[in-house]
């Protein structure tokens, strides 16, 4: 494995021909830098971005891609990851372990593997510690650069004279936002924005997608139909503010025993030399080029 320091903390590098991704031993489970070879980074870079805790202290963002733990709570989501983690090879990838937190008594870990020439599948993982089962769900968060745009795909089954979605609004979220296009099919966020933005909802299209200077990131998660999840039934939310935008997956409600664990997989694909979309039409045409759902 080769190693390298980024924005001073020191990092894994796991490479193919055509993916480069920085995944960091000092801190997380972290991974802090991914693109195409002799790219820019898509991931945001935060060294300085904290959120004051009022618990005491404060959460460093840092950036790039994480594990969290929901629902979210100061208490339980919202443990520093400041310390450095163990990192093994795996076929084809690595696998990042948190020491057990003792605030919580839960264990997180990231299996990240190239599985194609621009494909990632990342494995997120929770294994409770404790004597007692715990109630929560992995969820998967991954930050961007500010500049480019987030495409959220709506359900589409017709349920005809009844409704087919529902929308999770958080307290500051500015509906008449202009920065935010609500289309038949898609929710469209430039993210450009001067206030919190976020929304959730069910996903059972099961993706996500951001573009950025000509790069479209898509990342894949399971949706269960007939499960729970938080936030209102989010599978899927999208934060942005002025220094990133997210991109966020959540699994389903889910009880771990004591010593037993739960995983959430997210699949990740890159494509090159992407024009931004404008409207509902184009991303239909690039839905349709790139044989998403």
């Amino acid at each position: 494995m080769k190693t390298k320091f980024f924005l001073n903390h020191e990092c894994v590098s796991l490479e193919n021909e055509a993916l480069k991704l920085l995944i960091t031993q000092s801190i997380g489970p972290r991974i802090l830098w991914l693109g195409f070879k002799g790219g820019e980074n898509l991931f945001a870079e935060l060294p300085d971005f904290v959120t004051e805790l009022p618990t005491g202290g404060e959460f460093h963002f840092y950036g790039g891609h994480r594990l969290w733990v929901a629902p979210e709570s100061f208490d339980t989501t919202y443990i520093p990851d400041d310390s450095p983690v163990d990192i093994s090879p795996r076929e084809n990838g690595v696998q990042l372990t948190k020491p057990v937190e003792p605030q919580t008594g839960l264990q997180k870990s990231l299996d990240i593997r190239l599985t194609g020439d621009t494909q990632v599948v990342i494995t997120h993982e929770i294994t409770n510690h404790r004597l007692q089962p715990v109630t929560c769900a992995p969820w998967a968060i991954t930050q961007f650069k500010t500049g480019g745009l987030a495409i959220l795909p709506q359900a589409k089954s017709d349920a005809g004279v009844l409704p087919n979605r529902s929308l999770a609004l958080w307290s500051y979220t500015d509906m008449s936002n202009r920065n935010v296009q609500w289309g038949k099919e898609y929710i469209l966020v430039s993210a450009q924005m001067e206030s919190p933005f976020k929304v959730g909802f069910s996903n059972p299209r099961g993706w996500l997608a951001y573009w950025l200077n000509g790069t479209l990131f898509v990342k894949h998660a399971q949706y269960d139909s007939v499960a729970e999840y938080y936030d209102f039934g989010s599978s899927s939310e999208c934060y942005c503010n002025d220094q990133f935008l997210e991109l966020e997956t959540l699994a389903p409600i889910t009880s771990i025993a004591s010593n037993e664990t739960v995983s959430h997989i997210e699949t990740w694909d890159l494509y090159n030399d992407i024009d931004c979309p404008r409207d509902e039409n184009e991303i239909h045409a690039l839905v349709e080029m790139l044989d998403l759902e």
